[in-house]
């Protein structure tokens, strides 16, 4: 029976879940627009209490790694990578695309707000958008093909996010999982100062 604790920061959330043998153990969400990272770490310590358990008695770790906010995804791999070191366990990474999608319909188009009118979306089972990407225009997508997740069209996730990612990195856990890596598909919004780069005087 693997036990398995799943967390993801990607968005205007904290939220985490324990999963073992195919059971949710404990939940927790909390929707905040910032501070997640002063609430992860206690909010994973109150999920695990809940369950009835410690950090020793994990077998892996399961992160969300984006796309959505960046300090957020960073934050969350961050202590995935953390954990899993100070642990000795293994830390598997999830895109939250896929964790949308899981215990959903094929085929399926998994669908999340980019902003500025834009989606990310990957498609599941139906031969297109295999990889994450992102559309500037949602009327691109194929109107036959269901939607999961955020717009007019989608129809919510079958499962609570957390809860999703813990289900996908669980049927991972035979294979040796590499390091979980923040999954960025579109470039940062920060942009280069306006001042002149200082001189170097000889």
């Amino acid at each position: 029976m693997a036990t398995l604790l799943a967390f993801d920061t990607s968005g205007a959330h904290c939220a985490a879940a324990v999963l073992r043998d195919g059971l949710v153990l404990s939940a927790r969400r909390e929707e905040m627009a910032k501070g997640q990272a002063e609430r992860l770490m206690p909010l994973i310590a109150e999920t695990l209490e809940d369950a009835g358990l410690a950090l020793d008695g994990l077998d892996a770790i399961a992160v969300g790694t984006g796309p959505g906010n960046f300090t957020g995804i960073r934050l969350s791999v961050a202590a995935a990578r953390g954990l899993s070191l100070s642990l000795g366990i293994p830390a598997i990474g999830v895109s939250v695309l896929e964790a949308m999608a899981e215990g959903g319909p094929r085929p399926a188009l998994a669908v999340l707000d980019a902003r500025r009118g834009a989606v990310y979306v990957q498609g599941f089972g139906t031969g297109l958008l295999a990889e994450p990407a992102m559309v500037a225009d949602p009327a691109e997508l194929p109107a036959a093909l269901p939607r999961i997740g955020e717009g007019p069209d989608a129809r919510a996730a079958a499962l609570p996010l957390a809860e999703a990612i813990a289900r996908v990195a669980a049927g991972r856990l035979d294979r040796a999982p590499q390091r979980p890596a923040p999954l960025y598909i579109r470039p940062a919004d920060a942009a280069p100062p306006r001042d002149p780069a200082p001189v170097i005087l000889e």
